[in-house]
Parts: C-alpha cells; sequence; structure tokens
C-alpha cells in the first residue's frame, strides 16, 4: 500500500477547498447591534466628549480638562477581567506622587445598566483607589460613548437563576489634558507600563 496517498487526498481535499473560499465565499454581514450593545468600530477610534451619570449626578470628561484620565469600559459584576484591570489601573497611581496623583481621574462606564446603578458604582469604583469613579447611563448612551472609543460589549442571556456576563472590550484608554484620546492599553499593561502612558502628559499640567 503507497503511505503518501492518503496524505496526497487530504493535500487534494484542502487545495478544493481553499480555491472554493476564494472564489465563493464571502463574509456575512454583521447584524444590526442590538439597542444596550455594541460592536468594535473597523476605523480608528477618535474619543471625544460625554456626559454620563456618577453617584452624585452628572458627570461630564469635559470636568476633567487639564487633567490626564484614564478610562476604562466594564461593570460591577464582572468576575475577573475587570477586577484586575482596575487593580492594575489602582497600583498605576499608587506609583504617581501626590502632586502627580491630583492631575489625574480613573473613569469606570458601566456597560450593564441596567444592574450598575450610579450608586452601586459609587460604592465599587473608589473601592480599587479613591481617584476611580464610576458612571452609567442609558442604553443608547453608553452605546454611543462606545463607539466613539472603539469599545466593543455584547450581554449574555440570562441564566435559569436570572444572572448573566457581559463580554466587552478590555483596553484602558488614555485621555489627555485636552480631552484627545491619546492611545489604548491592551488587557495584560502592567502598571507600570499605564503610567508610562500617563507621565509625559502629566508634564504639561504640574505647573498649572
Amino acid at each position: 500500500m503507497n503511505r503518501k496517498r492518503p496524505l496526497q487526498i487530504v493535500a487534494l481535499v484542502l487545495a478544493v477547498v481553499l480555491v472554493w473560499l476564494l472564489l465563493y465565499w464571502e463574509p456575512s454581514k454583521t447584524a444590526a447591534t442590538p439597542p444596550g450593545q455594541h460592536s468594535a468600530l473597523a476605523s480608528a477610534p477618535k474619543g471625544g466628549d460625554f456626559t454620563l451619570v456618577g453617584g452624585n449626578g452628572p458627570v461630564a470628561l469635559a470636568d476633567y480638562r487639564g487633567k490626564v484620565v484614564v478610562l476604562y469600559f466594564g461593570y460591577t459584576y464582572c468576575p475577573d477581567v475587570c477586577p484586575t484591570s482596575l487593580s492594575r489601573i489602582a497600583q498605576g497611581f499608587s506609583e504617581l506622587d501626590a502632586a502627580e496623583l491630583r492631575k489625574v481621574q480613573g473613569i469606570l462606564i458601566s456597560v450593564d445598566p441596567e444592574r450598575d446603578t450610579p450608586l452601586r458604582l459609587a460604592d465599587y469604583a473608589p473601592f480599587f483607589h479613591p481617584s476611580l469613579i464610576g458612571v452609567t447611563g442609558t442604553a443608547e448612551q453608553i452605546s454611543a460613548v462606545a463607539g466613539q472609543y472603539g469599545a466593543s460589549y455584547r450581554k449574555h442571556p440570562q441564566d435559569a437563576d436570572g444572572h448573566y456576563s457581559v463580554d466587552h472590550t478590555s483596553l484602558t484608554y488614555i485621555i489627555g489634558p485636552d480631552g484627545k484620546l491619546m492611545t489604548s492599553l491592551p488587557y495584560d499593561s502592567t502598571p507600570h507600563q499605564i503610567i508610562a502612558s500617563i507621565r509625559p502628559l502629566l508634564a504639561s499640567t504640574m505647573n498649572q
């Protein structure tokens, strides 16, 4: 028996499949995003101003002009990714001296507005660091801000007990003192890397 023949057959099948894909396959069009969810943007995000609601009322990005803002999309019921990311941000903040810290503001935007009330976020975010606040809004408002920053999220169906999770982008966004989005850092960024992105932006604010 020729042992090469099965390999030749497999190679031929793979070649036929590849040719079919190249000639006939078209990626399915993405379905319209359901309300309260947002798909990642194809183009580079531009960021921009927004106004949402915190524990003490409206919170606008413009309120923090002159400060470096560290922005994160997540939710309080997140089992692991959000606590890990927020802990790294908090550890980074802890490396700043008092003067630097006064020029930095962390903001958690909830992608779970059904459960994350302003009061719940007011308790949750500062648990990680006093310079962190949590904000929320309507499903439409959250979707709009996520679109500005290229963030994506998707709510899973509820289980028999009414529990659900939310898949979401886990980037840390660094916004300059002028309110412009400067960069986004991946999930596995260390506190040192976060601070390395913040400190150059702080230089222009320290004498103000």
